[in-house]
């Protein structure tokens, strides 16, 4: 447990690990004797429901044994009992989820330090006969996607312009323009390079010819840029490698230490100091992701995290602090994205109108797709012939919508009873907020933390598929396993060990 706590904000085979291992040494701890207790939760039957109408879907696929595959995934949910069933102290209970909270800052610390050092070679004023100029990009037929396959492309320019970041050169990583000069280099016969690039949150591989390097003593000058710096305008990652996983990951854990930080009752301490720095620190990275859900959610967990756990008046000062963070945000939205928070002209929210208009028409004009779904994953197979994705304009994946990704893949049935999964467990964190005493701060944190992430992460999944995401969700399965273990020790009124 201590392992899968460590890696949750980082790394998906390190938790994926530990939680196998968890469940390896559960098992063989449920066949000795004596065997230890189970206990009962209040989600035990719709999670138990959800789960099973997901393996009839997965059966009933258009790509059975795809969708089967992907049951593996599905079992995620295990990590709740694993937590749930083996928490047996309360020292244990109150040391993992400040374990998570300071894990978590090793990413937010590296997070930082990327953007101090800076990547890339980022471009300025990039004249027409510089070889960059003459980047084109390699697409397959029929397929909005870089990578080409065996099958025939289709060269399309797209020149390199000022205020480009050009990342790697043949999978190798850029550090400088005399690095990209060097490599460029070569005979006009050679190869071209392949330079991946960054340019407003699209990451294209482009084919730079080699040999066409113009006259001149400095890199800039044979590069025909006037000048160059490190990049420091992409959008933090974390260790996942996208920002969306990690806006997720971060909105969780930071309405967990939101609510850890509120039900403390002396903030003026070391322990108060250090939890505030996390969290200054934590909403700093979420601002860097400039994943405007993931920060709306974030806003919503915080207000309501406030609103059940504080005194009115420092209710109005923490939404005083909060303000210029809120327009921070929507600066660095302009600056780094170009975009307003409900900008029509965004072409991310347009290209989510395009997919959840497809999705929608495909959920309903089957009755088949209606109660049982298509089955996970058979849209990568099957989207040509289902006219998905603007027959291939737009980049295929999923439907970006927690809601409309389940009904279609799964069924309307099996969205019903995720939705009722979801109500038990909110109606539970809601009663249970008012039964864990007050000096019992680590416990009631927990509770107030995992509604307001809750709730962020429900509403983050309107435009996002985070229940897809399963670094995002083993977080989320954590969180909720801690919490039933507090359920069990109010409702049953358990004798545990005290912590010093």
């Amino acid at each position: 447990m201590f392992l899968f706590v460590l890696a949750a904000p980082h790394s998906i085979a390190a938790t994926q690990t530990a939680w196998l291992l968890g469940l390896l040494f559960w098992v063989l701890r449920l066949a000795t004797w004596p065997r230890p207790q189970v206990h009962r939760t209040p989600i035990d039957y719709a999670m138990m429901g959800f789960f099973i109408l997901t393996g009839i879907s997965s059966i009933l696929s258009y790509e059975p044994m795809v969708s089967i595959g992907k049951l593996r995934a599905a079992n995620l949910f295990t990590i709740v009992y694993l937590f749930a069933e083996n928490i047996k102290c309360q020292r244990l209970l109150r040391a993992l989820p400040l374990l998570l909270v300071a894990s978590c800052m090793i990413n937010v610390v590296y997070t930082f330090g990327q953007y101090a050092i800076g990547r890339g070679v980022k471009v300025y004023e990039v004249s027409a006969q510089s070889p960059l100029a003459a980047a084109q990009e390699l697409r397959s037929l029929g397929s909005s996607s870089n990578k080409t396959g065996n099958g025939p492309v289709k060269r399309i320019p797209l020149p390199i312009s000022a205020g480009d970041t050009l990342l790697e050169i043949d999978g190798r990583r850029l550090h400088s323009a005399e690095q990209l000069a060097t490599e460029l280099d070569a005979p006009l016969e050679a190869k071209p390079a392949k330079v991946k690039i960054y340019r407003v949150e699209w990451m294209p591989i482009v084919e730079v010819p080699r040999g066409r390097l113009l006259p001149g003593i400095t890199a800039e000058e044979r590069l025909g840029i006037e000048r160059w710096t490190r990049g420091r305008d992409w959008r933090a990652e974390g260790f996942y490698g996208h920002w969306t996983t990690y806006a997720e990951a971060l909105q969780l854990i930071l309405s967990l230490a939101l609510g850890l930080f509120v039900a403390m009752p002396r903030k003026a301490n070391r322990n108060g100091i250090l939890l505030g720095l996390a969290i200054t620190g934590m909403c700093g990275a979420l601002l860097l992701t400039v994943t405007r859900a993931s920060w709306l959610a974030l806003l919503v967990s915080a207000a309501l995290i406030a609103l059940i756990g504080l005194r009115r008046r420092v209710l109005i000062i923490v939404g005083a602090c909060a303000l210029p963070i809120i327009l921070g945000g929507l600066f660095l939205l302009h600056q780094k994205r170009s975009v307003g928070f409900f900008d029509q002209q965004d072409a991310s929210i347009t290209w989510r109108e395009t997919i959840w208009r497809e999705g929608f028409h495909l959920l309903t004009n089957n009755p088949r797709h209606l109660l049982v779904g298509v089955g996970m994953d058979s849209i990568k197979a099957h989207w040509r012939e289902w006219g998905l994705f603007d027959e291939g304009r737009l980049p295929m994946g999923h439907m970006h919508s927690d809601y409309l990704q389940i009904a279609l893949e799964r069924g309307l049935p099996s969205l019903v009873v995720w939705l009722i999964l979801m109500g038990v467990y909110a109606r539970m964190l809601w009663q249970l907020r008012r039964r864990v005493p007050q000096e019992d701060w680590i416990e009631r944190g927990i509770v107030l933390g995992a509604l307001g992430g809750l709730i962020g992460f429900m509403l983050s999944g309107v435009v996002h598929y985070n229940w897809g995401d399963s670094e995002v969700v083993m977080i989320f399965y954590l969180i909720m396993g801690l919490s039933l273990v507090v359920e069990r020790q109010v409702r049953t009124g358990e004798v545990v060990s005290k912590a010093p």
